[in-house]
C-alpha cells in the first residue's frame, strides 16, 4: 500500500512519520504525476488559501478531485478540511468534494489554541482521542450523506470538529501532532479498502 501526503504548505512531514511509523509508505505529491499508484491521500493543515492557490498554480485540482471521485480516500487536517469542503464562506481555490460548510479559523487566533478529549465514531478504543486544535475551522453544517464522527463542547453548545463522507474524510484537529496513531490507522484502513 501507498499513501500520498499532499507537500505544498503546512504540516506534511509529520503525517509522513506517523504513515511511516505505522509501516506504509508515504509519497510527498506536488505534481499530478506523484499521485500515480497512491492507495489514498492526506492533505494537511496549514493555511488553505496559500494550499490551494498552489494547487491551481501546479495543476493538481482536477487530478484531485478525479482521484476523490474514483474512491480512493482522501482525508484533510485543518487546512486540508477547508480544501475538501463545499463552501467556506468565501471565494478561494478548493476542491469542493465535502457537503459541508466550514468556518475557517472559528476557535480564534494561534493564541486561543487548545486541546481536548473527543469521543470519536468509528475509532477504535475505549478511551477519548486527545485531539490538537490550532487556529481551527469548525463545520457549521453537513449535507445528506455526511457522517458526523466527533463535536467539542458541551450539550447543544457542541460543533462538529470530524466528518466523513464515504471515501472523504475531514477533521479541524491535528491528529499527526498527537501519540494517538488511532485516526491514521483508521484512514489505512479506508486505502486498504
Amino acid at each position: 500500500m501507498k499513501v500520498g501526503v499532499l507537500a505544498l504548505q503546512g504540516a506534511f512531514i509529520e503525517h509522513e512519520k506517523v504513515v511511516n511509523r505505522l509501516g506504509v509508505a508515504a509519497r510527498e505529491v506536488r505534481l499530478p504525476k506523484d499521485l500515480e499508484g497512491l492507495d489514498g491521500l492526506i492533505i494537511p493543515g496549514g493555511e488553505s488559501t496559500t494550499i490551494g492557490k498552489l494547487a491551481v498554480q501546479y495543476d493538481l485540482i482536477d487530478p484531485l478531485r478525479a482521484m476523490a471521485q474514483s474512491g480512493k480516500p482522501m482525508w484533510g487536517t485543518c487546512a486540508g478540511m477547508i480544501f475538501m469542503a463545499k463552501n467556506v464562506g468565501r471565494e478561494q481555490p478548493r476542491l469542493g468534494l465535502m457537503d459541508v460548510t466550514v468556518q475557517r479559523n472559528a476557535f480564534g487566533r494561534q493564541v486561543d489554541s487548545f486541546e481536548a478529549d473527543l469521543d470519536v465514531k468509528g475509532i477504535n478504543g475505549t478511551r477519548p482521542f486527545h485531539a490538537i486544535f490550532i487556529r481551527a475551522p469548525l463545520i457549521e453544517s453537513v449535507g445528506e450523506g455526511v457522517d458526523v464522527l466527533a463535536r467539542v463542547g458541551r450539550n447543544d453548545a457542541a460543533v462538529i470538529v470530524a466528518v466523513r463522507q464515504g471515501n472523504l474524510l475531514a477533521t479541524s484537529f491535528h491528529p499527526e501532532l498527537s501519540a494517538d496513531d488511532r485516526f491514521h490507522r483508521f484512514f489505512l484502513s479506508l486505502a486498504q479498502g
